[in-house]
């Protein structure tokens, strides 16, 4: 069995070895070997960051929204794999990658990339992360650097990185993962002495300790999950600075996952994990899932019950191939733009131009960018559409009002200061927020203009200096639907009351909900404060820097009156003393105690949330001229490709051991085909297939194949990799002329496991499209990636029951695929 287990696709990439048979692990990410010098260290110079967002924005509501097309790193970078997406204090965009080139010819590149961006989809060069001078002592010297993980904690940038090759071993893959910290997000980054998770022996060889992800709970805790295609996920606690692991490993997911990512929503923690072959080329179909749990330390389970740490993994799917140009998409990391709309940064393959130029086999990941939903308590990029290959409606980055504070001027223009006084202070000297909103004592500042709709989310950065000791009563927050007689809904960070608190007032009238803040949180460093009211709810989230790993969350129900459009703004309470006119309009540079500090505002129209998935295809009435009960024999229609004898009909069944032949590569197993006919259909089998659990029957396997060649085919089945239970979608194809095998995964396996096949023309190219499912009761159906064949092509649709390797066959024999039926049906 040759799908997504091989670690060297060619000379380019490292040699990784595990102890655990490998089916599920990536070619190196970042090549030992330069492409044409490309990949051996940190090659680009610092360059200058992208132009600075306007001081300010106030843009009409009807404003025409602008589009992006993917891939969103056009123009700076072909390759930008495993994307870590964040905005810095300075009001710009930043993502961080895996080290490769920057274009197909492979002239140039970087061990270690850092992008910036003023909207997310406009990207330019920054540098290297590690510039020589600057790289881990414990990496080697030859070593790229992977999968980044981009925070921001209490006032202080962290990036998690994984170096693959340490001076630990002389293997050659030996990953360990470490921690950097810089005063902006460009750097300059000072790496951990020594690795926060260090290398881990396993067998002979080490575990993939990679792909770090930090998270933080509403407790205060923070967490490092990392690990992947060796022995699965694991997560362990850090220290208050986020810089030492301070628990041991808890193991939350099987090892058909890697590159973890965390959110936290309505009480949910969401573990994201990339499953298949991250960089098989046209043949690519690594795929994102997730579970959830009540607790950062899990269990995860799928939508349907299914543990993510189960042997026969569970895992529902976020976005998967979908049959147009983009595959392997996976490895992401998640954003919200200021109308609270969630985006995921993910790479993907352009499946017709996979390969650099110069070096077929090394497989270029560009940087896509795509909305994600919500529905029904799981996340779905785009409803279920998946990746987009035509133009979308780009994420909203500057709101209706939107405010850096960098021009007194504009900031006089977009507030009136009722009360108190504000005034553009700064710049900060101790972040690169840049100048400031200082708030004084008892200040209310509304915009000028009211949002245009009811639905509103308004955030700000907020700090109180000097963590409350201006009183207990030193408060800074963000106000929506506000009105002249002074009702209105905001939210408040309260540094003497330590705790983030909703106030809606209403006709004299004030109800209030609040929640403490955890221990460890320093209301003096600047934090996301974010307030969405939707119709009668208020949610106020309070974050590092929006990437929905909350410090804390509170939620209002709103008196009846409240459910209208109004202005917005900033408020203070306490005892600070500032400067102002007197006359309550904001001024240019502030003196004397601040009560609370403010940077980049915006307030925008709230998202509207998709909250129907895309529906899934129906299967027909199933025609029988094209089906197989097996009741008694064999029926007509099927013709053997190199017969097989041991396959039998008995017991309304057909009954197959597995052979020892794989048709992947250059294995001529028998195949039991069936002719399809024109137009869309859908083809079922009910199977089952006795691989046991947990126990390495490497790599038995049993179900549908699509066939059009023996280089030249798909295979859905249920298939044994190590301790792990798998459904597999694969492909094998010759593409410039080079063999080429990939797989994507679908759902859970179980002792009954149904599996489906959806084919459709694709209107434009007349390409086949399959799209796979599977299901474990026949009724729930878990939905996967679409493989594609050319349409001159003739593909006959059948049966498979092989790639038992001789050491699985002789301790275990061959296991027993029994199909109970075979059936098409038609729209």
């Amino acid at each position: 069995m040759k799908p997504f287990r091989q670690f060297r696709q060619s000379r380019q990439f490292c040699q990784v070895r595990l102890a655990r048979p490998a089916r599920l692990a990536r070619p190196g990410r970042a090549p030992r070997a330069a492409v044409a010098g490309v990949l051996g260290g940190a090659l680009a110079a610092l360059a200058l960051a992208a132009a600075p967002m306007p001081a300010n924005a106030d843009r009409p509501a009807d404003a025409e929204r602008s589009t992006y097309t993917n891939y969103v790193t056009r123009g700076y970078s072909i390759d930008f794999p495993d994307p870590a997406v964040m905005r810095g204090k300075d009001g710009q965009w930043y993502a961080y990658a895996t080290g490769g080139p920057y274009d197909e010819t492979g002239q140039t590149g970087s061990s270690y990339k850092i992008a910036t961006s003023p909207d997310l989809v406009h990207w330019r060069k920054v540098g290297d992360v590690f510039p020589e001078g600057r790289r881990p002592t414990w990496a080697t010297a030859t070593t790229g650097f992977w999968a980044p993980d981009i925070r921001y904690l209490n006032g202080k940038y962290l990036l998690y990185f994984t170096v693959p090759d340490t001076t630990t071993s002389t293997q050659g893959f030996d990953p360990a993962i470490g921690v950097a910290t810089a005063p902006t997000p460009a750097g300059p980054w000072t790496p951990s002495d020594q690795p926060l998770i260090p290398a881990r022996p396993v067998g002979g060889g080490y575990d993939t300790v990679i792909d770090p992800a930090m998270f933080t709970d509403s407790t205060g805790t923070h967490y490092l999950y990392y690990g992947g295609f060796g022995t699965g996920i694991w997560v362990v606690q850090l220290s208050a600075d986020g810089r030492r692991a301070v628990s041991e490993p808890v193991h939350v997911a099987a090892s058909r996952y890697e590159g973890p990512n965390v959110l936290e929503r309505d009480g949910w923690y969401y573990l994201f994990g990339s499953s298949a072959n991250c960089c098989a080329g046209p043949t690519t179909g690594y795929s994102v899932f997730a579970g959830r749990s009540r607790s950062p330390l899990g269990p995860f389970v799928d939508r349907l019950g299914k543990p993510l740490l189960a042997s026969r993994a569970g895992g529902t799917p976020v976005i998967a191939p979908n049959g147009n140009k983009w595959i392997g998409t996976g490895h992401h990391s998640a954003a919200l733009d200021v109308s609270g709309q969630t985006y995921m940064a993910y790479h993907a393959i352009d499946r017709n131009d996979p390969w650099l130029d110069v070096s077929p086999g090394f497989t270029m990941r560009p940087m896509n960018l795509d909305r994600m939903d919500w529905i029904d308590g799981w996340p779905i990029v785009r409803a279920g559409l998946g990746a987009s290959q035509e133009p979308q409606p780009a994420p909203v980055v500057l709101g209706e009002v939107d405010d850096r504070f960098e021009d007194p001027a504009a900031t006089g223009s977009a507030f009136t200061v009722p009360d108190g006084a504000m005034n553009v202070a700064g710049p900060d000297q101790a972040s690169d927020s840049g100048r400031f909103a200082r708030l004084s004592g008892t200040t209310t500042a509304l915009t000028r203009r009211s949002i245009s709709r009811a639905d509103v989310r308004v955030e700000a950065d907020l700090r109180v200096p000097g963590d409350g000791a201006d009183g207990p009563d030193s408060s800074v927050g963000v106000v929506a639907r506000a009105a002249p007689d002074g009702s209105g809904v905001r939210a408040v960070l309260d540094a003497g009351a330590r705790q983030v608190r909703i106030e809606a007032r209403l006709g004299g009238q004030v109800q209030r909900a609040s929640v403490s803040l955890p221990p460890g949180f320093d209301t003096s460093a600047w934090h996301v404060l974010a307030l969405e009211v939707r119709g009668t709810t208020a949610t106020a989230d309070l974050t590092d820097a929006r990437l929905g790993d909350p410090w804390a969350t509170v939620r209002l129900t709103l008196p009846p009156g409240l459910d209208r459009p109004g202005r917005a703004g900033l408020v203070s309470e306490g005892s600070g003393k500032g400067s102002g006119k007197g006359s309550g309009e904001s001024t240019g540079e502030g003196t004397g105690e601040g009560t609370g500090e403010a940077d980049n505002f915006a307030a925008n129209q709230l998202y509207t949330p998709v909250t129907r998935a895309v529906p899934t295809p129906k299967p027909g009435p199933v025609d029988p001229a094209y089906s197989d009960e097996f009741d008694g024999a064999l029926g007509d229609g099927w013709t053997w490709v190199r017969p097989d004898p041991k396959a039998q009909v008995s017991d309304g069944a057909l009954r197959w051991p597995t052979q020892t032949g794989d048709l992947v590569g250059d294995g001529t197993p028998g195949l039991l085909l069936r002719t399809m006919p024109d137009g869309d259909y859908t083809v079922q089998t009910k199977l089952n297939i006795d691989l046991g659990e947990d126990v390495e029957r490497n790599f038995q396997q049993g179900g549908l194949i699509v066939y059009a060649g023996d280089d030249e085919f798909l295979r859905l089945d249920v298939v044994a990799v190590g301790p792990t239970r798998i459904v597999e979608f694969g492909k094998e194809t010759v593409f410039q002329g080079r063999r080429s095998w990939g797989g994507g995964l679908i759902g859970a396996p179980a002792d009954t496991t149904w599996l489906r096949l959806v084919h459709t023309r694709d209107p434009r190219t007349g390409e086949h499209r399959y799209r796979a499912a599977s299901s474990t009761d026949g009724s729930h159906w878990t939905w996967g990636l679409t493989w594609t064949l050319p349409a001159d092509a003739s593909p006959r649709v059948g049966l498979v029951s092989q790639a038992s390797t001789p050491a699985t066959t002789q301790k275990y024999g061959p296991a027993t695929s029994v199909f109970d039926y075979f059936r098409v049906s038609r729209p």
